[in-house]
C-alpha cells in the first residue's frame, strides 16, 4: 500500500503565476496597439475575461489561454518560454 501524497498548491505562488501570465498578455496586446475591446472583438474573446486574466484575477483554462496566445501572433511554446523567463528561477507551484 502506497502512502497518500498530498502536495498543496501555494496560493502566493499561484498568484505569482497568474500575474506573470497577465503581464505577458497585457504587454503583447498593448504593443500591438489594440485596446482590450477591439482585440476581444476581432478574436472572439470575452473582453471581461481577457481583462481579468491580464490583471491576474482569473485563472484561464488552457484552451482559453491558447486562443489568447494565438491571437497575439505567438505560438504557445513562445508564450511558455516568455513565462519561464518572467517567473522566479526554479519556480514550482507546490510546497516541497
Amino acid at each position: 500500500m502506497q502512502p497518500k501524497r498530498k502536495k498543496n498548491i501555494d496560493k502566493t505562488k499561484r498568484q505569482v503565476l497568474l500575474n506573470a501570465i497577465g503581464e505577458i498578455i497585457h504587454e503583447k496586446r498593448t504593443n500591438s496597439g489594440k485596446g482590450i475591446l477591439l482585440h476581444s472583438y476581432e478574436y472572439d474573446l470575452s473582453s471581461s475575461s481577457l481583462s481579468l486574466i491580464e490583471k491576474g484575477i482569473r485563472d484561464p483554462q488552457i484552451t482559453t489561454l491558447w486562443k489568447i496566445v494565438n491571437s497575439l501572433d505567438m505560438s504557445f511554446s513562445e508564450f511558455i518560454e516568455l513565462l519561464i523567463k518572467k517567473l522566479p528561477k526554479d519556480f514550482k507551484m507546490t510546497d516541497d
